[in-house]
């Protein structure tokens, strides 16, 4: 088995490349410079020298305000870089595992959202990692989907390290207190995702920590484990005026990979806890 992960300058490559080292595994990383998927006649380049059996896509543009503005630059990266990985794959006979969002989702639903559920994204980062997807379900029969949500580990693009920042710069805090879902450790990503290409799993699924929570819970139970005395006040989304409308409510439920895999992923508190210790 040879792996090759795009992307390897964001927080979810750099943990599949620890990984992948610790149990010395076959893989390649490529950063944008090296590999920039929106480049067609790159990503074949690279495929007819490195030979990959599976594809690790860890390339995405997240930057989810900008790209209000700018909703070409997410497309081409999120919708047509995708594209590009399926052509070479399927040419190659190559199996594709792709990580997208709970941003597909509009928030309106009472309860976790399943795989079952229709998406129906509210802003234009949304959309394109949904054309992303329906991309892969269309032209591709071996590929895995992951939809995680508040992606952390070691990276400056997540939102424990803003908060951290925040921290030095400023006396007090503001953060949403009306915007659910689930932190997600990069960790629990790269070891769910290993275990189903080891079991052979194919297919759309939710990969998430267990339980679910508010930014401004989250922010306190950071400051709790990590013993920091700044005061949090509780806000609402529309007080910070953002470009891109986020859902309100985009938890999703794990219990499919779960039941799949036949094991417990942990509730988000208790990663943290191990995570930021």
């Amino acid at each position: 088995m040879k792996i090759l992960i795009t992307g390897a300058k964001g927080q979810l490559a750099k943990e599949f490349s620890k990984k992948l080292t610790e149990i010395e595994e076959n893989f390649v990383a490529l950063s944008k410079q090296e590999l920039d998927i929106s480049n067609f006649k790159r990503v074949i380049e690279v495929f007819k020298e490195i030979k990959p059996s599976i594809v690790i896509n860890c390339a995405a543009y997240n930057l989810v305000d900008r790209a209000e503005n700018f909703p070409f630059e997410a497309i081409k990266v999120n919708s047509l870089g995708v594209a590009n990985l399926i052509l070479a794959c399927n040419n190659y006979k190559v199996k594709l595992v792709h990580f997208s969002t709970d941003y597909v989702f509009d928030g309106s639903k009472e309860g976790l959202y399943t795989e079952a559920d229709n998406p129906n994204p509210l802003n234009e980062y949304g959309k394109s990692k949904l054309f992303g997807e329906y991309f892969i379900q269309e032209q591709m029969e071996d590929y895995l989907i992951f939809r995680t949500s508040w992606v952390y580990g070691e990276g400056k693009q997540n939102f424990i390290y803003k908060l951290l920042q925040w921290t030095q710069a400023q006396d007090y805090l503001r953060i949403a207190c009306d915007e659910f879902s689930v932190p997600t450790s990069t960790r629990t990503i790269v070891e769910i995702t290993l275990k189903a290409i080891n079991a052979g799993l194919t297919g759309l699924y939710h990969l998430v920590n267990s339980g679910y929570a508010s930014r401004y819970e989250w922010a306190k139970e950071v400051f709790r484990i990590k013993g920091i005395k700044k005061f949090i006040y509780p806000a609402y989304q529309a007080d910070f005026n953002l470009p891109a409308k986020r859902p309100r409510f985009s938890a999703m439920s794990n219990e499919k990979i779960c039941k799949n895999l036949e094991i417990k992923i942990k509730n988000w508190k208790e990663e943290l806890r191990e995570v930021l210790k």
